[in-house]
């Protein structure tokens, strides 16, 4: 949950990406139907809502990596060639990152939503990430890659050990999810992060730079897929116990493949089409793009939300509802849209930026 600046202008002269806001706005819509979409009966609708599982996930961790890169500098990164003001940045992430790990656990030990909550862990991966974001570009791009074909499999593998089983029983069990046994596991979004980092080292206003992005995210998705489709599901375990673990990393290459596609999408609609499609793409995207701009604010809203509408349903609890789906998208859509349009920034960014010290390195830079 950080600011995205122009890749282009360097530092000191801040501006939403809506490509990438776009895309981080999509990944909170398919974290909205992943938390709270009603079983159904028709095969075609849950494989349908089945995408919500992972994709939503990993393309957050991706623009996170985007925002860490921009916020760091974009194409001209701080301090490149010295080490000035690098200190200061990592020191901002490192003060948003404790609260991010504070907020998660707080709503964690006093709402109780049915759902596994990303902040904490987005604080983890944060701090993870401060001595690799000033990686150069191929590095970063390099191991980001390199990290996410092994780290799924381990991911898999650890979250079936008996010792993190050991530790679930615990109230140290946090530990365990932001490890390895969560549905956000640190040692997968950081290689992702990584990803999305090396990507924003270069000019994103640049058409051969998206398409680029585009068609490595294409042939990612198309080669490792269809490979994983053909291995057996997890639910079929006791036959193939291998598949599991080796499924887990092939997916994870191909639905990262995705999720790069929908960012170059969402940046050639945003910013590099014609005047014509631009406008009518901007005025379409708006309301999405106003929830990716304030990403914090309306996670946790919809956090409060959706522990609000817990429900019995005999012994068993509940907060699925096409009702609530709907309620929570139109309605974050409408107030990302108004408060961005007559407010700005969003409450709780406003929030983080002036406890982390952001906006007095702003103001100081201006001067």
């Amino acid at each position: 949950m950080t600011d995205a600046h122009d890749t282009s202008r360097g530092v000191g002269m801040p501006r939403r990406v809506d490509g990438v806001d776009a895309a981080r706005g999509l990944a909170l819509i398919g974290m909205f139907v992943a938390h709270v979409s009603p079983p159904v009966d028709a095969l075609e609708a849950a494989q349908f809502i089945a995408l919500a599982d992972d994709r939503p996930r990993l393309l957050f961790a991706l623009t996170a990596g985007l925002g860490l890169g921009f916020i760091s500098g974009g194409t001209r990164p701080i301090g490149e060639g010295r080490t000035e003001g690098r200190g200061e940045l990592r020191r901002q992430i490192a003060i948003r990152a404790v609260i991010l790990i504070a907020l998660g656990m707080i709503i964690w030990a006093t709402l109780h939503p049915l759902v596994f909550i990303i902040l904490d862990v987005y604080g983890v991966a944060f701090l993870v990430m401060l001595p690799l974001m000033f990686l150069p570009w191929r590095a970063a791009l390099f191991l980001g890659i390199s990290l996410l074909a092994v780290t799924p499999a381990l991911a898999e593998i650890g979250a079936r050990t008996e010792f993190v089983d050991a530790v679930r029983e615990t109230p140290l069990k946090f530990l365990s999810d932001w490890a390895v046994g969560g549905a956000y596991p640190v040692i997968v979004w950081v290689p992702v992060m990584l990803i999305g980092l090396a990507i924003a080292r270069l000019d994103l206003g640049s058409p051969r730079v998206v398409g680029v992005t585009a068609l490595a995210g294409a042939v990612a998705a198309s080669v490792f897929l269809p490979i994983a489709s053909r291995l057996p599901p997890p639910e079929l375990i006791s036959q193939a116990e291998w598949s599991v673990p080796l499924r887990a990393s092939i997916e994870a290459l191909g639905n990262v493949g995705v999720c790069a596609l929908i960012v170059a999408a969402m940046l050639t609609l945003t910013a590099l089409a014609r005047p014509g499609v631009r406008r009518v793409a901007g005025a379409i995207l708006s309301p999405v793009v106003a929830m990716g701009a304030m990403p914090l604010s309306i996670y946790t809203i919809h956090l409060v939300v959706i522990a609000l509408a817990i429900r019995r349903e005999g012994d068993v609890a509940t907060d699925d509802s096409w009702p609530l789906l709907i309620g929570l998208v139109v309605g974050s859509m409408a107030f990302a849209w108004l408060w961005r349009r007559y407010v700005g920034r969003g409450p709780l960014e406003r929030l983080l930026r002036a406890v982390s010290g952001r906006d007095r390195a702003d103001a100081a830079s201006t001067r």
